[in-house]
């Protein structure tokens, strides 16, 4: 197996990795921190949120939106650098907001794990639409622990990994952003997959924390690659071009103390990014 290379150290805890404009964004939520990070191991702090920045993505004209899980608010960063509201999810749920994609139209889907993690009785999860003009509703739901979200390259079909039960669950997209026609894509058993995203052969790559290690799937449940590292991966995101990259961030999870051990990773990929994010 190919040895990844390492990019970065010293994460406290790491989420939500992003290609855009040639770099890597993740962030750093352990340290309220958004970080651009490039191949050659440079790395700037482009945000800082004084609560809980889980997951980020990115509008189609390129503005950074941040989940501010423990505000219950979606964030965007205007050219001045400026954070400002861009939804208010309170309304929706008061539980921990997790993944974000949003697509081509500026529609925007955001998951809710649905109770109190960690330590809080398992209860079902679901995913809000913030459309494109600010208006906020629920278009899924009864998910087990949902995670990861992708739209596939044709912006048809959104996955989300659906973590406590093992699988990859697709809804169609309707023209108005609500999602439809709920189906299993991909099982994945004994996996718990969690950060995810497609590349352009219309296969998808998740993360898993527990087994230490990223797979590569196809629709259906083949398994066509497997990824082993030494820490919990959380999630992953792969370059667009030639000489595509799989880049993982990941941190020993679960009772394991001392110095920060997240990381970012970089592994060769078959195939580039598609689809979002």
């Amino acid at each position: 197996m190919t040895a990844p290379e390492v990019l970065l150290t010293g994460i406290v805890f790491g989420e939500s990795p992003r290609w855009h404009a040639g770099r890597l964004w993740f962030s750093d939520w352990g340290a309220g921190q958004v970080i651009a990070l490039d191949d050659d191991h440079r790395h700037e702090i482009v945000a800082s949120v004084d609560s809980f920045p889980m997951c980020i993505d990115f509008l189609p004209g390129g503005q950074l939106l941040i989940v501010d899980s423990a505000r219950r608010r979606l964030l965007r960063r205007d050219p001045s650098g400026e954070l400002v509201e861009h939804a208010d999810l309170a309304a929706i749920s008061v539980r921990p907001w997790n993944d974000i994609v949003a697509d081509e139209r500026g529609n925007v889907y955001l998951d809710n794990i649905g109770f109190d993690f960690p330590g809080g009785e398992f209860a079902p999860g679901l995913i809000a639409l913030v459309t494109a003009d600010g208006a906020v509703r629920q278009v899924a739901d009864d998910l087990a622990f949902p995670n990861g979200l992708a739209i596939t390259p044709d912006g048809r079909t959104l996955v989300v990994a659906e973590s406590y039960a093992d699988q990859l669950t697709a809804f169609d997209i309707d023209s108005d952003g609500t999602l439809g026609n709920p189906r299993v894509w991909a099982k994945t058993p004994g996996d718990h997959p969690d950060g995810i995203c497609f590349d352009a052969e219309g296969h998808l790559w998740y993360a898993d924390v527990g087994n230490r290690h990223c797979v590569r799937v196809a629709a259906g449940g083949q398994v066509l690659a497997t990824l082993e590292l030494d820490r919990g991966a959380f999630a992953c995101a792969l370059s667009r071009g030639e000489n595509p990259r799989l880049y993982v961030v990941g941190q020993n999870w679960g009772g394991e103390s001392g110095a920060p051990s997240g990381q970012v990773v970089a592994f060769p990929a078959p195939a580039p990014r598609a689809g979002r994010p």
